[in-house]
């Protein structure tokens, strides 16, 4: 019985596409596998047609975005676990069958992720999972640093959506991705919503895919990627934090926003920041921001507080990371 269905949005992916799908269906379980096509102009969708005739494709005429794309990919899954994998990654041939393993023994699990690599340097880790602060951040564990000092399994605020494993009854229950983050925070946003409903993500750093980054966006800074992370940073808490937490929690959120500003002015996209930060009060005061936001009632008052403290001790984890 296929547990299993590989989720893989595409959007040009002609350089990485086919040696992605080349190592899914190396795994050593049966999986299904959809790829979702973004408007790639660029052949991609065409060779994923002709050479992989078993793969579902699912097509639209223009970028909807990646959150659009994996709900519909999602959403036309009948597995009982839904994996996310970028399409500029190659996975190993355990990795899914070992996945579905720590996902069987944690019931509560809402996603466990692979340790993912930089494809151009494996001895140094491009996530070991997501964690997000009061400072107002979200961060990748384990960024650039050497990947023997993260091993087994460990629990994450978040699991990177470029290569985790889901619960899709629990992503049906949750509302899947909310589309009006587009991209970037969104894998974040679902763990958030995952803490306050009873649920955690781990990451098993046992595991390994390897990941060659920004082959959508181009680079890991460029304007586009910058102005709508910082809207969706902002929209994030706005949405996941009842408003006496974002009262208590604003000095340390401004703190956190000035110094990503002063980071950004130096690499000279602060317009950029300044943007996706307007965007993000604009998104916030919409009605479709507002349709979006977690209703608090249904956690409870311990459990926003002891995301406050998860939080928080995230700073001093970002601070230590090694």
């Amino acid at each position: 019985m296929i547990k299993t269905t590989i989720v893989i949005p595409n959007y040009n992916g002609i350089d990485y596409i086919e040696e992605c799908l080349k190592t899914v269906q190396a795994q050593d379980t049966s999986v299904k596998i959809i790829v979702v096509d973004n408007g790639s102009v660029d052949g991609s969708k065409e060779l994923v047609k002709s050479r992989f005739p078993g793969v579902k494709v699912i097509e639209f005429s223009e970028n909807t975005g990646f959150c659009h794309a994996v709900n519909a990919g999602i959403n036309s899954a009948d597995t009982e676990y839904v994996m996310l994998l970028n399409n500029d990654t190659r996975i190993a041939p355990n990795v899914v069958s070992k996945l579905e393993k720590d996902m069987s023994v944690r019931p509560k699990a809402l996603a466990v992720q692979a340790k993912m690599v930089q494809m151009d340097n494996p001895k140094r880790v491009d996530s070991a999972g997501d964690l997000f602060c009061l400072l107002g951040w979200a961060f990748a564990l384990g960024k650039d640093k050497p990947s023997n000092n993260y091993k087994g399994i460990k629990p994450i605020f978040s699991a990177c959506g470029g290569a985790a494993l889901y619960r899709k009854s629990l992503l049906d229950k949750l509302g899947g991705f909310d589309e009006n983050h587009f991209a970037y925070l969104e894998d974040v946003d679902v763990g958030y919503r995952g803490i306050l409903s009873g649920y955690k993500s781990y990451v098993d750093c046992d595991l390994i895919v390897f990941h060659k980054g920004s082959g959508a966006s181009g680079s890991r800074h460029n304007e586009f990627k910058v102005s709508l992370s910082a809207r969706n940073s902002l929209y994030l808490v706005y949405k996941n934090m009842p408003p006496m937490q974002i009262i208590v929690s604003s000095p340390l959120l401004l703190i956190g926003y000035l110094t990503k500003l002063a980071f950004f002015i130096k690499k000279g996209l602060g317009g950029a920041y300044l943007k996706g930060l307007l965007d993000g009060v604009k998104l916030c005061f919409s009605a479709k921001g507002r349709a979006h936001r977690f209703k608090f009632e249904q956690a409870k008052p311990s459990t926003y507080i002891g995301v406050y403290v998860y939080m928080f001790i995230n700073i001093l984890r970002r601070i230590t990371d090694k």
